[in-house]
């Protein structure tokens, strides 16, 4: 069923309030998501994206409902990634001749994927536009790593009107679609989630690419991502958070992260957490053990810290793996300006705080000297120096 955005412009994608991981199983998805499309009705037909693959049928079903498909002049592909062309092979074969609008790259990685080179490919760059008839037009900008080679937005005049694909979305289901009507809290959780795990690698492309938006001049009554909300209530207020996150965002807060084995970890790591309230009340102070809480929500807190402290103990001369993976997380999210201490457990060897500081220091964290480093299970002095590491920290 579509939903009406504005005058001829209708949403037709679906809503999924079961979906609960994303990229595989590398996002995990707390409150639904949504798969984006949208119809256009002028004096021609475009349909702007498609939604994932398993919703192939109920997405052309309902969209038969709503238009002749054989009416649909072309298909604006904003982005290749399968959650928004999953259903672009299932509608191209009803209608093969249908031209697609997409970027170079994007015709890369729609052939990449369904092997259709013979498909009616239109590639646009920034700057061209296409007439829609009523006196309006879809207008293109390239979107490149926001977050793939291909993606692009499409700026629709007359409705001011900006599809932005994955930039400004979260997964987050809304049936009533508009931010307005959202849960704030949620909504606003979500977004920076969503900006923190996928966009935050490519923020200093991010804060180009908003400079080079806002410095168009273009009126923009709706931003119609291609998740979660639509940004009709003062839609810039995305785009300006969005520009405050590209530059190494971070708030009075630290957190504090760790795994264990006998809880001798655990311990340092309660009492770093301790110490860092008593020297700083005003910062707020997090705490999680990697292997009981979800990954992205962890790199969330990150993202908005100003210093993290780490713990695992030695194992195998080396880390738990599950620190070992969630660090192999952290350095593909590329933080900068933040510091890190490091702290763990001993009983033979020792390696583990030097294998936490030398991965901190290739994934971009300043890592401070002071640490705790316990042979056997904490004394009273090993949680003495909590303070040390809490002072550092702070400073």
């Amino acid at each position: 069923m579509r939903k009406l955005v504005k005058n001829n412009v209708s949403w037709v994608g679906k809503i999924d309030w079961e979906l609960d991981s994303f990229h595989g199983s590398d996002y995990s998805i707390n409150h639904g998501s949504s798969q984006n499309a949208y119809l256009i009705q002028e004096e021609k037909t475009v349909l702007i994206d498609t939604v994932w693959k398993p919703h192939t049928t109920d997405f052309l079903d309902n969209l038969a409902k709503e238009v002749d498909l054989n009416s649909i002049d072309f298909i604006v592909a904003n982005h290749g990634e399968v959650d928004h062309s999953g259903s672009l092979p299932a509608l191209m074969e009803k209608i093969p001749n249908t031209p697609i609008y997409c970027t170079a790259n994007g015709v890369k990685s729609l052939v990449g994927q369904y092997h259709h080179p013979e498909w009616n490919f239109k590639v646009v760059k920034t700057g061209d536009s296409v007439d829609i008839g009523n006196g309006k037009s879809l207008v293109f900008v390239e979107m490149r790593m926001l977050h793939w080679p291909d993606s692009m937005a499409t700026y629709m005049t007359g409705d001011n009107i900006l599809f932005s694909n994955d930039a400004f979305g979260q997964h987050f289901a809304v049936e009533e679609l508009f931010n307005d009507r959202a849960d704030q809290c949620l909504l606003w959780e979500e977004s920076i989630k969503y900006y923190a795990n996928i966009l935050n690698p490519f923020s200093p492309l991010v804060k180009k690419k908003v400079e080079e938006v806002l410095a168009l001049n273009l009126p923009i009554d709706i931003i119609a991502p291609s998740h979660g909300v639509i940004w009709r209530d003062n839609p810039t207020q995305i785009v300006e958070k969005y520009y405050e996150w590209s530059q190494n965002y971070q708030e009075d807060q630290v957190t504090v992260i760790y795994d264990t084995m006998w809880e001798g970890t655990e311990k340092l790591a309660h009492s770093i957490s301790r110490e860092l309230s008593l020297l700083s009340p005003q910062t707020r102070i997090k705490l999680f053990n990697v292997s009981k809480t979800d990954k992205n929500d962890i790199m969330t807190q990150v993202f908005m810290s100003k210093a993290i402290a780490l713990g695992s103990p030695t194992v195998g001369q080396s880390i738990l793996s599950s620190v070992g993976g969630w660090l192999d997380f952290l350095k593909e999210l590329k933080f900068k300006n933040k510091k890190a201490a490091v702290f763990g457990c001993y009983g033979w060897s020792g390696e583990g705080n030097k294998e936490l500081r030398q991965r901190l220091t290739e994934a971009g964290f300043d890592v401070v000297d002071a640490e705790i480093k316990c042979n056997w299970n904490p004394r009273e002095e090993d949680l003495a120096d909590a303070k040390e590491v809490a002072a550092a920290l702070i400073s």
